[in-house]
């Protein structure tokens, strides 16, 4: 295992000493109802001139939080986020072995090492925790590993990008990747106004639908441009005649992973896909696409767990399923919009609920192939690698999809529980299309 060192702990808080004098920033109703706990990334650059001193990171974020100021604040009652001085942690560390040798070698169980604070776990006191968390890695060759947890109180992936793209451009990255973030338009009155009062049995019954405590495994898959090229193909039916690399991966993992939690149990459950998807665009009228927060929603697919069709008619029907409930989110999210939003989000919520206590198996994909953390420049270059995280979390069965560096690629960083994934792992017909935990330098 790789030896991560911490030398150094700050805080970093805005550059402008009128940012601690802004109004509260109010959580929108989306926001309000998502637990609070922690997205994870690490970018890993090559070794840079500047590598010597991180002076520069540093004041480059604390410029770039004059913009992202409620990354430096804290939560107040789960409606506003406000004491922008709080700011930011920041540790530094050093990593005793060379960046090559350690992503030719990659033991994604170490990741953690590489983070500020454990991800994807629930956040026992979400009022006193930071919004965003920093470490920089420095390994003996001079390369560099930015590590972050963001919280998904105010974070999507959406956010997180214009949030890493922006810090990067201020730190002498390309200049036309600076983001002007809107903090105020998921909140106004034509979108997703927040309630005043939040009881708290919703608050409960969201962690209960978010987390479920077990014993999780993570693992990294890499299917290659041809595997994806034939799963696409494979997918194709009349519904749907051009499937994307996501629905065709998503609903590929899905059907494996669901067979092989059918073989530790004596007693199948019905299975749900859920599958988040940014609705910036498809609210009416359209969002900004510099709108922070959370915004997207879930498309639920249940299918038929007692099917005996073979992989590629499920692959063609899933998808073409999973197609139909993603479109049906322009009109979902209508209605989630203006003052009667919190009471149709109450509906649907217990609707999920009724689901929950009939013990169902839920699976969940989030794509990130779009949101180019793989193009993350500080003015190094792009990074060599994207990592996520080390070690399952408490936060069900997640599955998140990446692009490899290569860019023909993706990455699965699959969660699962353990005894599912003890099968998964060793699946011939899964692993004839996914390579378990290649070397990074290979891909």
């Amino acid at each position: 295992m790789v030896h991560v060192n911490i030398v150094s702990r700050e805080i970093i808080r805005p550059f402008s000493p009128a940012i601690h004098h802004l109004k509260p920033f109010k959580l929108s109703l989306l926001d309000q109802f998502i637990p609070t706990t922690y997205i994870p990334l690490i970018l890993f650059y090559s070794k840079s001139p500047q590598t010597s001193s991180t002076d520069h990171l540093k004041n480059s974020l604390s410029e770039t939080l004059n913009s992202f100021y409620p990354f430096s604040g804290r939560m107040k009652d789960n409606l506003f986020i406000d004491f922008y001085n709080e700011g930011i942690p920041y540790n530094e560390t050093r990593v005793h072995c060379c960046l090559s040798d350690f992503l030719q070698h990659l033991k994604t169980e170490s990741l953690n090492q590489f983070l500020p604070c454990c991800p994807f776990r629930k956040e026992p006191k979400p009022m006193e925790v930071p919004q965003l968390a920093v470490q920089v890695n420095i390994f003996d060759c001079g390369g560099i590993a930015i590590g972050l947890c963001a919280s998904h109180k105010i974070t999507d992936g959406a956010t997180l990008s214009a949030f890493l793209n922006t810090w990067a451009a201020i730190a002498g990255g390309p200049c036309n990747k600076l983001v002007r973030p809107n903090f105020s338009e998921a909140s106004s009155l034509a979108y997703f106004p927040p309630r005043n009062i939040w009881p708290r049995i919703v608050a409960a019954l969201m962690e209960r639908l978010w987390f479920k405590e077990d014993k999780y495994k993570t693992r990294r898959f890499v299917f290659d441009a041809k595997a994806i090229a034939t799963l696409k193909e494979k997918a194709k039916s009349e519904q749907v005649q051009n499937p994307t690399r996501a629905e065709s991966l998503s609903s590929f993992i899905y059907i494996h992973a669901r067979a092989a939690s059918r073989l530790t149990s004596s007693s199948p459950r019905p299975s749900i896909l859920v599958q988040g998807v940014n609705i910036r665009r498809k609210i009416n009228p359209h969002m900004s696409y510099n709108s922070m927060g959370n915004l997207f929603w879930h498309a639920y697919v249940a299918h038929d767990y007692n099917s005996v069709e073979s992989t590629e008619i499920k692959l063609r029907g899933l998808v073409a399923t999973l197609r139909e409930a993603v479109a049906k989110i322009d009109s979902d999210v209508r209605i989630l919009q203006g003052h009667e939003g919190f009471t149709t989000i109450i509906k649907y919520l217990y609707r999920e609920a009724a689901m929950v206590f009939k013990n169902p198996e839920f699976f969940a994909f989030t794509s990130w192939l779009t949101f180019g953390f793989d193009e993350i420049d500080f003015g190094w270059g792009k990074p060599v690698w994207v990592g996520l995280m080390g070690e399952g979390s408490s936060c069900r069965n997640l599955i998140v999809l990446q692009n490899t560096t290569s860019g023909n690629g993706i990455e699965a960083w699959v969660t699962l529980e353990e005894n599912i994934m003890s099968i998964l792992e060793q699946d011939p017909e899964f692993l004839a299309f996914a390579t378990l935990n290649p070397s990074v330098l290979i891909q």
